[in-house]
């Protein structure tokens, strides 16, 4: 797929998203305008070449068991999902395989319910120190999983990985998770 028209399958699933919310709607509208103005849209260098650039989330959910896995991001110092930027002309869905493959060792399944579109848009600034701060304009994306089964995460880049129920993430600190987390959680 060239450029262009990457650009233009980007912007459609942003267009075709439905927020729930007023924050999301908000989102949606800076992150439209934002593609109508540059197609500079991709990380070039790290940490924060240009800011913003397009990152993908996607939780793995367990809907039995009522639970999404999240990871102790090293750098982030936060419970995050796992995920990752999008490479230059990469589509999203097709970071989603990469890195899935990439952070937990499995194959991309995607939720049964949401299938391949992205669920959730946020637009946030990093956690890190002053010089590296940047902005992610990121789209959440769901895959099936299960608690038993079996993941290989990346210890380079988490600390931890753990399968959590709302009410775990309800009960713990916010400061330690993204800050759009509860959200996604009521989107799903």
């Amino acid at each position: 797929m060239d450029q262009a028209a990457l650009h233009a399958a980007i912007t459609t699933l942003v267009a075709a998203l439905n927020p729930f919310d007023e924050l999301g709607r908000a989102h949606r509208a800076t992150t439209l305008e934002w593609l109508a103005g540059t197609h500079d849209i991709f990380r070039r260098a790290k940490p924060a070449t240009p800011s913003p650039h397009l990152v993908c989330y996607f939780m793995l959910v367990d809907r039995a068991a009522e639970s999404v896995l999240l990871c102790d991001h090293r750098a982030a110092r936060l419970w995050l999902p796992t995920g990752g930027h999008v490479e230059p002309g990469e589509h999203p869905y097709a970071t989603v395989r990469r890195e899935v493959v990439e952070e937990l060792g499995i194959t991309a399944v995607p939720d049964p319910i949401l299938g391949e579109k992205p669920f959730l848009l946020t637009v946030t600034e990093t956690n890190d120190v002053p010089e590296n701060r940047h902005t992610d304009i990121s789209l959440w994306f769901a895959l099936a999983g299960t608690k038993n089964q079996a993941l290989k995460p990346d210890e380079a880049e988490f600390a931890g990985v753990r399968w959590w129920r709302r009410e775990e993430i309800q009960a713990a600190d916010p400061r330690r998770f993204d800050p759009h987390l509860g959200r996604a959680l009521n989107a799903l």
